[in-house]
Order: structure tokens, then C-alpha cells, then sequence
């Protein structure tokens, strides 16, 4: 089942516990990968993330989450490390395994105003603005070297990034996660450029304003999720499940010409105002 040329596919996914992640953990679990999911979660969300590694779980095939910080450098280091010594086993066992699939789904940035007129404590601060980059768009290349380094990945290897269209818009508090989404998508292009020679295709998703928490940090984030319904000709907003769709076709190995793009999944959205007459 989870065979691809003779290889055993796994796939990694940082933010497996939520929104994308946790459905296109799903999606690839159904399409036969087994499941590495690096999540962050304390006390009240724990349940949830639980409840997700249980049901890919229940698909049959294996399944690992890692609770840790995936923008630390040392729990990087920790989780590369462990996957190592668990595809060590599956060569010992007669397998040869492989990371076939890779999403950096990670969503956790400051939402803050770069100047304001009245209170100045509320402005965006440098280590704001670093922590926003870092986690959200550095910690892509950080995760694929070491990933590479460590000899996880494989010809066929496909590697995805969540960007938005908010890497081109200013958004009212939104500029130190355009910021890092605009860097995210530097990153791929350079990474798809050095590692094509690998047989590794790198890609970003751009996906519609979906209704995942993440969205929910976004202040006026209500108001973002109904404009995206207006203009959309799809007549709805996008949903996790679209993306996870999308993934499960493009890592197939009849995508191996595809690399260093921004594909969107989003039914239309960004095209701009819907038909008013539907």
C-alpha cells in the first residue's frame, strides 16, 4: 500500500495537529503514506491533535506526532534524529523508506501594526518581526537541509510550503506575516533551484481565506473570511479538505517537472470579484 518503486513513502508534516495540516496529514494518509506530524499543542488543544493522529491511525497506516516546537532548533534536531533511527529500523526489517512527501503548514506570527499614531507600545517589535519570519518561513529551509543532510529525503521527494496571497497585499496588521510568507516563497524557489539536480521538487500552495484557527489569530478576521466569499466564483471560501486534495495529486511521481511554483488553491478567489449575479 505504501510502495512507490519498490521505496516505503512516509510523509512530514509540521502543523499536522490543525487546519491543513491535520486534513492533508489525512489526505496522504489515505493515499497510502505513513505519517510524520510535528504539531505544537499544551493543554486545552492536546485532545484535538489526539483525536487526529487517531483517525489517520484508523486508515492503516503507521503514524508518528511529534510534540514539540518545529521553529526550535534543538527539538529539530531531536525529531530529524528520531526519524533516522526509525527508518534505520524499517531498512533492518527489509523496507526502504523515505520522506515522499513534506508540507510546512506552520502558523504562528505577530499581527501587529508597524507604526501607530497612539499608543506606541503596540507597535510591531523587531523581536516580533524575527519571531514571525523565523517561524513561519526560515524554519522551511532549516527542516529540508537537515532533512537532506540526514539522507530522509529521496528522489521523488515532493516538498510543499503554505503561502497566501497576502504575500503580494498589504493587509492592515497582517505586514510581518506578509513579510515571512514573501520570504517563504523566496525560499522555495531557491530550494527547488539547488535541488532539482536531487530528483526534489520544491512548491508553495497558495490557498484561499480558509477558516482554520490560524485565521482566527487575524484581527477582523471575520471580515476577511466574508470578502473572500464574495469574491470568489466558487461562491464559498476555501476548506482544508481543497487543499488536501490538491496535495494528494501533485505528489504523485507525474508531477516531477513541477518545481520552484506558487500554486493556487483556491477556487478563483484571487482572480477577483465573483459573477453578481449568481
Amino acid at each position: 500500500m505504501t510502495q512507490q518503486d519498490g521505496r516505503e513513502r512516509w510523509a512530514l508534516v509540521l502543523g499536522a495537529s490543525s487546519g491543513f495540516g491535520a486534513a492533508v496529514s489525512t489526505a496522504w494518509a489515505r493515499a497510502g503514506f505513513h505519517i510524520l506530524g510535528v504539531h505544537l499543542d499544551l493543554r486545552g488543544t492536546i485532545a484535538a491533535a489526539e483525536a487526529v493522529r487517531d483517525g489517520i491511525a484508523a486508515t492503516g497506516v503507521e503514524v508518528t506526532f511529534y510534540n514539540v516546537n518545529a521553529a526550535d532548533d534543538e527539538k529539530r534536531a531531536g525529531v530529524v534524529a528520531s526519524i533516522g533511527e526509525l527508518f534505520a529500523e524499517r531498512r533492518a526489517a527489509g523496507h526502504e523508506p523515505y520522506i515522499g512527501a513534506f508540507l510546512h503548514s506552520l502558523a504562528f506570527g505577530a499581527t501587529l501594526p508597524y507604526i501607530t499614531t497612539d499608543e506606541a507600545s503596540k507597535e510591531l517589535s523587531r523581536r516580533q518581526l524575527e519571531m514571525t519570519a523565523d517561524v513561519m518561513a526560515h524554519s522551511m529551509l532549516y527542516w529540508v537541509r537537515d532533512l537532506f543532510h540526514a539522507g530522509l529525503l529521496g528522489r521523488g521527494s515532493r516538498l510543499y510550503a503554505m503561502t497566501s496571497e497576502g504575500a503580494t497585499l498589504a493587509v492592515p496588521t497582517y505586514g510581518a506575516v506578509s513579510a515571512a510568507k514573501a520570504a517563504l516563497e523566496a525560499h522555495v524557489r531557491q530550494l527547488a533551484l539547488e535541488l532539482m539536480s536531487q530528483g526534489i521538487t520544491v512548491n508553495a500552495i497558495r490557498a484561499g481565506v480558509t477558516d482554520t484557527p490560524a485565521l482566527h489569530r487575524i484581527p477582523n478576521w471575520e471580515h476577511l473570511l466574508a470578502e473572500a466569499e464574495r469574491r470568489n466564483p466558487g461562491n464559498r471560501t476555501t476548506r482544508p479538505e481543497d487543499v488536501a486534495d490538491a496535495l494528494v495529486a501533485l505528489a504523485r511521481p507525474e508531477t516531477h517537472w513541477m518545481t520552484g511554483n506558487i500554486i493556487g488553491v483556491d477556487g478563483g478567489e484571487v482572480m477577483g470579484q465573483r459573477d453578481p449575479s449568481r
